[in-house]
């Protein structure tokens, strides 16, 4: 009798374990992210100190490769209907993102329909205004934003005798010059040279990339960024590349060793670079804001955002989003972006996160580490500056690249490789307002 006594003490034991385990299970939130290598490490402390806190939801993140590969396998797996819950689209992507119908549950609405407290005005203007609509709802969660600028070897600029960082497009050549003349094999390189030299270099200077305000008016545009300013800024670097005033190394980041290894003294790319310059660099190095032309405007505008941003994909269960919600806004909280920004170079995305690392005394321990917030919010955007919104952008700007190398190697004008950008780039441009009509 006992033993059957506990034998059915057993099965009811198990029964109520069995019933009430899916309520004490955490609902997982899975997040496809682009970050490699050590901001992957960041990533997954951003979400597992977000898990610690509470025990309802658990974020998951899973890194699917670069920019590109991300967008491309969660398209492939919407369609599938194995959709993550979030997933990282750089700031390009944002025009195939918005005419995904059905697909994006709109982060505004996200934090609203959850009850969250959020107010797009804690967040700094230059960042979030490229990602929301004419009438102001956000469309996706600003994460990891960054803007191009000009990086220097301290050391180097010491013993060339350049006296102070370049602001001008001739300071740039003259400083070059110098650093040649003390031994170094290039002056400056550059990466991603769409979004520096062409999309940043015409933002900087208040001209249009394209029509509609840059897209952002309609997907009716036409791309305009074949102008004179371009085409001599554009001849000027390919002259100088025969004097090795300037080397090409490649279209992301592939040219970061060129600068971290000592080879040129100055590098134009993102801000984001700031940890990995920091670990690999063996000089005092530092970074200034983008140089111009002068003639071309009689001073910078403002340059706009690179990076990318976090969006919610419908599909899931009702539930899921409470939780989404609770991670974007711990994600968004002034510790987490202030530790972020600190770490990576990214821009902090809110105004409290900015004003905590002011605070901190980081840009007083780390002088210039503030250069890319300040570009960024040096005017108030124009149509011309506040950034692009163009559909196939990640197909345009491969076009860019290969129209842009055969300036580099000689076996194109400059004229002749710009039209046939712009050429190529409309193209692609009616055939996305075909698509989406």
């Amino acid at each position: 009798m006992r033993h059957l006594l506990l034998m059915t003490a057993t099965v009811i034991s198990m029964s109520w374990a069995s019933f009430v385990s899916p309520a004490l299970a955490q609902t997982e939130i899975q997040w496809w992210h682009a970050m490699g290598g050590v901001n992957g490490e960041r990533v997954n402390k951003i979400a597992n100190d977000f898990n610690a806190t509470q025990s309802d939801y658990k974020v998951v993140p899973v890194y699917k490769g670069n920019y590109t590969e991300t967008m491309t396998a969660a398209v492939a797996a919407f369609r599938a209907r194995k959709q993550p819950h979030i997933v990282q689209v750089f700031e390009v992507g944002t025009a195939t993102m918005m005419a995904a119908k059905g697909a994006v549950y709109p982060v505004g609405d996200v934090m609203n329909d959850a009850g969250e407290a959020f107010d797009t005005a804690d967040y700094l203007p230059a960042v979030i205004s490229y990602y929301q609509t004419p009438d102001g709802k956000l469309l996706s969660m600003p994460f990891n934003s960054s803007t191009p600028v000009l990086w220097y070897n301290a050391d180097a600029f010491a013993k060339g005798g350049i006296s102070e960082p370049p602001k001008t497009w001739d300071d740039v050549k003259a400083a070059s010059e110098k650093l040649l003349a003390a031994g170094y094999k290039c002056g400056f390189s550059f990466g991603w040279q769409s979004w520096v030299m062409i999309e940043n270099f015409n933002a900087w200077h208040n001209l249009p990339i394209g029509t509609k305000e840059n897209g952002f008016a309609g997907i009716d545009t036409q791309f305009s960024f074949d102008n004179d300013a371009v085409k001599k800024h554009l001849a000027n670097i390919a002259e100088w590349g025969k004097k090795k005033i300037f080397v090409y190394g490649g279209r992301r980041g592939d040219s970061l060793p060129m600068f971290t290894n000592g080879e040129c003294g100055m590098w134009l790319n993102s801000s984001a670079y700031y940890g990995a310059i920091k670990k690999q660099a063996k000089f005092k190095f530092g970074q200034t804001m983008l140089p111009y032309y002068p003639d071309v405007a009689k001073s910078p505008q403002n340059s706009i955002i690179g990076g990318a941003t976090l969006w919610v994909l419908r599909g899931h269960d009702s539930g899921d989003y409470k939780g989404i919600a609770k991670f974007l806004k711990y994600m968004s909280s002034p510790k987490v972006q202030a530790w972020w920004h600190q770490e990576t170079g990214y821009v902090p995305i809110t105004k409290a996160a900015y004003e905590l690392s002011k605070k901190q005394g980081f840009y007083e321990t780390n002088p210039g580490t503030d250069t890319a917030i300040k570009q960024l919010s040096l005017n108030t955007p124009t149509p011309n500056s506040r950034g692009l919104r163009f559909g196939n952008f990640v197909q345009t700007r491969d076009v860019i690249n290969e129209e842009m190398e055969a300036i580099w190697n000689g076996s194109k004008s400059v004229s002749s490789a710009l039209e046939s950008a712009v050429e190529r780039g409309n193209q692609l441009l009616r055939k996305f307002e075909r698509a989406n009509k």
